[in-house]
């Protein structure tokens, strides 16, 4: 009985945690703030967002004069899509925080888009419900369009 009761105080402590971790609201609406990367790939830079609310990353140098040249992190896909057009490929997947309980920050999903000759931009996919997300947060120059994620 002991055993059982001190497994269910322990469950309960680790989902309260849960609740109070950053860009957890409670109130059912996604999180104001977007993720860093966890690390720096090889070639990588981090650099802040446009607004200063997070980081994101860069991996190798746009040219100049190029679509993505144009861009800088923290846009939202809207106004990628307006400034540089569509992509040839988008593919969306689940990230870790897709199953922590609670968790109704925008990075449950990540938006990749291909565009030929230039490389892959990956975007917050929003929260589980479907809301929130689709702000710029890696861009990786790759003159074969290719995300190497």
């Amino acid at each position: 009985m002991k055993t059982t009761l001190l497994c269910l105080t322990a469950t309960a402590a680790l989902t309260l945690a849960g609740c109070a971790a950053p860009g957890a609201s409670g109130s059912g609406t996604p999180s104001a703030s977007a993720p860093a990367p966890a690390a720096p790939t090889p070639g990588g830079r981090i650099v802040k967002s446009r607004d200063g609310r997070f980081d994101g990353e860069i991996v190798g140098t746009p040219a100049r004069g190029s679509k993505f040249a144009k861009l800088q992190i923290g846009m939202p896909m809207s106004e990628v899509s307006s400034l540089i057009g569509g992509p040839d490929n988008l593919e969306r997947h689940e990230t870790g925080k897709r199953w922590i309980p609670f968790y109704f920050g925008n990075d449950s999903q990540r938006l990749q888009a291909s565009y030929r000759g230039e490389g892959c931009l990956t975007y917050t996919g929003g929260n589980v419900f479907g809301g929130g997300g689709s702000e710029l947060i890696r861009i990786a120059v790759n003159a074969e369009g290719r995300c190497s994620d």
